[in-house]
Formats: structure tokens, C-alpha cells, sequence
């Protein structure tokens, strides 16, 4: 049988946008140590419902560490205290009985707060849309042997397309930077055949964007990385400076 631990929630309530918000103290009795902190969440908000009182509002969909829509500041750790750990997929066996657990959401300009938990990163949507996408032509599959690509390239590439978009980087950076993201979205397309047609008009771009929406710059302070829950390394922020570059010297885009 699994153990069971009481703990304190000090969390993070704000009724919208324009509420100045506020932590509020709760219970949580009585929580399997074999559930996920979402699970742990969802018994907290059905003793409210008992209760009448309103429910903690928070994102969630898979529950499975695929979809990136989950996500908190769990004592100052976005995702929590676990590394290469989506918050859906972070147990409870990792806390202690008598704990006191601060949740708050996740916090950036850009992001802004819809109620409680929930906040608002279609600023990331409206970075892939200003350049994350490329132009050849869909139709059949062609020969795999008619476009070879390095395994390293290779590798790289899909390494930096686990990015499921979730925000961590900019909740951890000092300066809410969302270069790790965009870094990300630029390097598996940059390092692909299929991404090099629209490579200099993609890094302009994103990255003006990315201003535009009020992001902060990266400090290389690496609190990004430590976070991601997909372990996106910041060697892809090195890769989007070095196509900024290229593209700024060179494109006809600028």
C-alpha cells in the first residue's frame, strides 16, 4: 500500500487579469504519494467543491508530459523540484509529510495571468507564427536517399524539436527571456534541408517578435536549461545568435 502525507498548499488565487491577487492557505489530507501533483490538486479542488467553495483554476490536458500545457512554480522550482519533470508527471512521493509547497504561476509580462493558475502564452503561438514554419511543397514522401542529412544534424534537430512549448524557460529566467523556446523552434528547422529556404528570414523575424511581445534577453545565466523539462540544451540559444547574425550581415530580409 502507498503511504499517505498531509501537507500545506500556499497558493496563488487571482480572479482575472485585472485582480491584484493574492496566496490563500489550504489543506491537502490524506495524499497518496503514488499520485501526480495534478491528482494531488484535483482532491484539494474537489473537498472546495464539498466545501462550495470555487475550485483552483489550473492547465492541464494530456497529463502525460507530452502537451507542455501543465505548469507551475512549485517552491520557486518551475515544474517543481524534479529535473527533466513535467509537472503532470511529478509524484508526490517527492514531498514530505508536514511540507509547505508555494504555487504560484508562472511569471512574465508576456504571460498574462487568466485566473489563478492559468495563464496566457499564446505569445509563444504568435512566435511560430511570425516564422516557424517552411515552404516546401507537401505531397508524396520523397526518397529518403535523394536528401541525405548528417546523423549529427540529424540528432540535433529532433533533439531540439522535444520542445513542447511549456513556458518553464521563461518562468526560471531573471529576465523572462523565451530564447531556449525560440532557440529551439530555429535550430530543428535551421539544421534540416527542409528549413533552409526561409533560415535568415526566420531568425529575423522570431526574434523581433519575441521583443515585440516583451520578452527579456538572454543573461546566459542557464536557469532555462536547468528546468526544461525536456532537457533542451542552450546550445540551441547559441545557434539562433549565430543564424541572427548571419541573417542581420547577409539577408536581403533585414
Amino acid at each position: 500500500m502507498s503511504e499517505t502525507i498531509n501537507l500545506t498548499l500556499k497558493i496563488w488565487r487571482q480572479k482575472g487579469p485585472d485582480d491584484r491577487g493574492g496566496f490563500e492557505t489550504h489543506k491537502a489530507r490524506d495524499i497518496s504519494t503514488d499520485m501526480s501533483f495534478l491528482e494531488m490538486l484535483d482532491v484539494v479542488n474537489e473537498q472546495l467543491t464539498l466545501e462550495g467553495k470555487e475550485p483552483i483554476a489550473f492547465d492541464h490536458d494530456c497529463r502525460e508530459g507530452i502537451c507542455g500545457m501543465c505548469g507551475l512554480v512549485v517552491n520557486g522550482h518551475a515544474h517543481g523540484p524534479e529535473r527533466e519533470t513535467t509537472l503532470c508527471q511529478l509524484h508526490m512521493r517527492h514531498f514530505k509529510d508536514g511540507n509547505t509547497l508555494v504555487i504560484e504561476p508562472w511569471r512574465a509580462r508576456p504571460f498574462k495571468t487568466i485566473k489563478d493558475l492559468v495563464v496566457d502564452r499564446s505569445a509563444f503561438d504568435e512566435i511560430i507564427q511570425a516564422g516557424g514554419y517552411i515552404s516546401v511543397s507537401t505531397g508524396g514522401a520523397p526518397e529518403a536517399n535523394t536528401m541525405p542529412v548528417p546523423l549529427e544534424d540529424a540528432e540535433l534537430a529532433m533533439d531540439a524539436a522535444a520542445c513542447i512549448g511549456c513556458g518553464a524557460c521563461v518562468a526560471a529566467c531573471p529576465n523572462a527571456s523565451a530564447m531556449l523556446f525560440v532557440g529551439a523552434k530555429i535550430s530543428h528547422l535551421t539544421l534540416l534541408p527542409q528549413g533552409k529556404p526561409e533560415a535568415a528570414k526566420r531568425a529575423l523575424s522570431m526574434l523581433k517578435k519575441m521583443d515585440d511581445l516583451g520578452f527579456g534577453n538572454c543573461g546566459n545565466e542557464t536557469e532555462c536549461e536547468a528546468v526544461c523539462p525536456k532537457n533542451i540544451s542552450i546550445t540551441n540559444i547559441a545557434r539562433f545568435n549565430r543564424e541572427f547574425l548571419k541573417a542581420s550581415f547577409f539577408s536581403p530580409e533585414k
